[in-house]
């Protein structure tokens, strides 16, 4: 692995990014009610990503997500819009809250967590490519100097 970063930069990256990310489904669970939502927590995960980019490459932070990050963005957009369908199939107006509970679990979802996920992963993806692209602009510009 290569490291772009200093120790210092590394070891905390590699302390807080845990830390940030359950912060973050905090701040996603938390939404309904309280002051946060997908948005926010979508903005503390992806500074959690891009603290580990900064500190570890773009190498190590594609091997951690697995997956592209406009793949991230088509994911939510698509299960943003699934979360419509609920109340339009009710024959109700178009995002009204619909809710299950699961008995097994003893909890209560909803349509607008599911809208909320969809926020999320739309954020993390969008913020993600926006600076890999960068940084690959900057590594481009400075190989052409």
């Amino acid at each position: 692995m290569v490291r772009s970063g200093t120790l210092i930069l590394s070891v905390a990256a590699r302390l807080l990014l845990p830390l940030q990310l359950l912060f973050s489904v905090f701040l996603l669970l938390r939404g309904h009610d309280e002051p946060g939502g997908g948005f926010i927590a979508g903005l503390v995960a992806a500074g959690a990503f891009a603290l580990y980019f900064f500190a570890y490459g773009q190498y190590a932070l594609n091997a951690m997500l697995k997956v592209s990050p406009r793949d991230l963005v088509a994911v939510g957009l698509l299960i943003g819009l699934i979360s419509t369908l609920p109340a339009w199939l009710a024959g109700e107006a178009f995002f009204t809250a619909q809710w299950w509970s699961l008995p097994v679990i003893g909890i209560k979802v909803s349509t607008p967590l599911f809208f909320d996920i969809g926020v999320y992963l739309a954020v993390v993806g969008s913020v993600l490519t926006a600076i890999t692209a960068l940084a690959d602009t900057a590594q481009a510009s400075d190989a052409s100097n």
